[in-house]
């Protein structure tokens, strides 16, 4: 928890406006440069999605609350910043339980050891075929990782640059000009391989396989591009380890930081801006060469006074996180609970469930079958349940839940459900693999009740005025220059607007979301003037 005060000065080289991982990250990296740099805040504590949270009384675990899993932070942004932070590896890729022949079986994807990976996709499929694409689908994207994942600390490149970059023209084919539909029935004739393939391309957001837009395509990407290899590792100490260390960069660099300051209006003309905030005592407002935006662009319209160029956005997701007395037993018997809850647990996430669920939620109903991610972060990392022994034998248990758009909700929803009904049918399409009620498992507050939580669209766009709670701020982009369709690029970052010395430093900027500092540095380079 971080401390409200009052900025020292009325004028800064730089105000970031939202103290997120992202603008932590950009005010770590100006006040190093020797930059006058102000944030402000409007909670008490920084970090924005990337926290963690005693969310149970009476348990010491420390849940990361919202995001959970890192990919896409680079290396060098932790290397640049001196940071204290560090992940770790999950063996296991997936789990994935199904009905086959009036038997509980299962897919499991061991990243250690390839064999042992063929085998099950041959007792699930009957041959080797399916496993074969699977790793020929898979050495494709990891090409393709290793070469655009180091573009997206450099200003942009255009599009016929990165595709130069990519160098392989059926590739590039496959994820950034075909619906990710047509590559994967092309590649796979199995309906649950073919599902698991697709869940990269849905989370958080709300598309079918074949949607023209490609919508799926850019999510599959970020999600496969993640440190050169694709690889999603827990954050040892939680989501809040990073964020605690990126404030306390920044802090070391010169850099204030103020909660308890929500900005109500930015105004600029291009070479000086002035920005307005509001406080639990009242107004106050201060001045800055550049303002940095860590917040959605629709929101950052609004406080300029423009009007949006896009519609508002919407998210799509169901985040309930848990903590359980033990792991539940499951149906396969074949497979130990603590393999399949060690990498990402599908559910509901065949092709043709998938497929369902997006065709229910486009109708303004709950899928019937809610399809889910699930992870135990405590397998992985058991320092985030608390000291022993009060702590033996428990476990975080998060669900993701696909297909959940903002609209399904509340009484902004057309839907008109409610997040418990949710809560019910994605805890419904759980049970449906486990031997025992996953209720039976949790565990107990200090006041008798379950240790569950619930967080839809309409909780984030509360708690993190995220517009729609679009955990991307916006639908993501392609990590090329818009504008640059046949040239090489290399004259933005990704992070301008329609305001010279406004920038966005959130995960609203070209090569945004998910949880990794780049919108931060580029935004950063681009005040800085790094080579482009």
């Amino acid at each position: 928890m971080t401390t409200a005060a009052t900025p020292r000065h009325t004028r800064y080289d730089a105000v970031i406006v939202g103290g997120g991982h992202n603008g932590l990250v950009a005010a770590a990296y100006l006040a190093r440069a020797g930059r006058s740099v102000l944030v402000l805040e409007r909670l008490d504590h920084t970090g924005g999605a990337a926290v963690s949270a005693r969310t149970f009384p009476g348990h010491d675990a420390r849940l990361s609350r919202y995001s959970y899993l890192v990919s896409l932070l680079p290396r060098q942004i932790v290397d640049d910043l001196g940071l204290r932070f560090a992940t770790r590896r999950r063996r296991i890729s997936s789990y994935t339980p199904v009905e086959r022949g009036g038997r509980a079986t299962g897919l499991l994807v061991d990243a250690g050891d390839p064999r042992r990976t063929g085998e099950a996709f041959a007792r699930l499929t009957g041959s080797g075929h399916e496993f074969a694409g699977w790793q020929r689908f898979y050495e494709m994207t990891g090409r393709v990782a290793e070469r655009i994942f180091p573009t997206l600390t450099a200003p942009l490149p255009g599009r016929a640059r990165l595709r130069r970059l990519v160098g392989d023209d059926r590739a590039w084919e496959a994820l950034f000009e075909r619906p990710l539909g047509e590559v994967i029935e092309d590649t796979f004739a199995d309906d649950l391989v073919r599902g698991v393939v697709l869940t990269d391309a849905l989370i958080g957001t709300f598309a079918g396989a074949h949607d023209p837009s490609l919508r799926q395509n850019r999510c599959f990407l970020y999600h496969v591009i993640g440190g050169g290899t694709g690889d999603w590792d827990v954050p040892i100490g939680g989501m809040g380890a990073l964020t605690g260390a990126l404030e306390a960069a920044a802090r070391a660099a010169g850099a204030e930081i103020v909660t308890g300051h929500e900005v109500t209006g930015i105004a600029t003309d291009g070479s000086a801006a002035e920005i307005t905030y509001r406080t639990a005592e009242g107004t106050g407002r201060t001045a800055a060469g550049h303002v940095l935006a860590g917040i959605a662009p629709h929101t950052l319209a609004a406080l300029l006074g423009d009007t949006p160029a896009e519609p508002a956005p919407e998210g799509s997701q169901l985040k309930i996180n848990m903590l359980l007395r033990r792991l539940p037993r499951l149906r396969d018997g074949q497979v130990d609970p603590r393999e399949a809850f060690a990498g990402t647990f599908h559910i509901g996430e065949s092709y043709t469930e998938l497929e369902r669920a997006y065709q229910d939620a486009s109708a303004g109903r709950l899928p019937a079958a809610l399809p889910a991610e699930i992870y135990c972060h405590s397998l992985t990392d058991p320092s985030i349940l608390g000291p022993e022994p009060a702590a033996r034998g428990f476990h975080t248990l998060t669900l993701f839940g696909l297909h959940t758009p903002a609209r399904l909700f509340g009484e902004h929803g057309t839907g008109g459900h409610g997040t418990g009904e949710a809560v019910t049918a994605a805890l419904a399409a759980l049970d449906a693999h486990l031997a025992e009620p996953i209720m039976d498992c949790l565990a107990v507050d200090a006041d008798g009740r379950p240790c569950l939580e619930a967080k839809s669209p309409l909780d984030l766009e509360r708690d993190l005025a995220m517009p729609g709670g679009h955990i991307f701020h916006r639908d993501l982009a392609f990590p090329y220059d818009p504008y640059e369709d046949d040239g090489d690029g290399g004259t933005r970052w990704g992070v301008e607007t329609d305001h010279a010395n406004v920038l966005l430093c959130g995960a609203g900027a070209i090569r945004g979301g998910g949880v990794s500092g780049i919108p931060g540095h580029n935004a950063a380079m681009a005040v800085l003037g790094a080579p482009a």
